[in-house]
């Protein structure tokens, strides 16, 4: 018999964010250093994501809405440094750098891609909601 007949055990539901967290820097990681830009960008984009979805679950924040914009304000600014460390802004021309993006260019690109898709959803979903 128990010692508390009365007392209910609470069950605890396991998160799935973190294998999504997981999963977005392993992708995002490969994608980066290999040079796979579209798997850069969904990794990146499935890390911004998670980590908003996470911050939501735990009761940081309200909404998704202003953590992905603000992970995406991050991850641009991020890839601007990356690319701006490569290039000279005074003499480059943006067109000729985005058709044929190289190197150390072509992964900052990406970064900065998934920052803006990243952005502009959280300015989307927080108008709309």
């Amino acid at each position: 018999m128990s010692e508390q007949p009365n007392v209910r055990t609470q069950s605890r539901r396991a998160s799935p964010w973190p294998v999504f967290v997981a999963l977005g820097f392993a992708l995002s990681e490969v994608g980066i250093f290999i040079g796979l830009y579209p798997v850069a960008v969904g990794g990146l984009l499935l890390l911004g994501a998670s980590v908003a979805g996470i911050l939501r679950e735990s009761g940081y924040v309200r909404d998704l809405w202003r953590p992905l914009t603000g992970l995406g304000a991050a991850f641009s600014v991020l890839g601007v440094a990356i690319v701006a460390t490569v290039v000279d802004p005074a003499t480059v021309e943006i067109v000729a750098l985005v058709e044929e993006p190289s190197g150390v260019v072509g992964r900052g690109l990406s970064v900065v891609g998934a920052g803006g898709i990243l952005v502009a959803v959280g300015l989307t979903g927080s108008l709309f909601e």
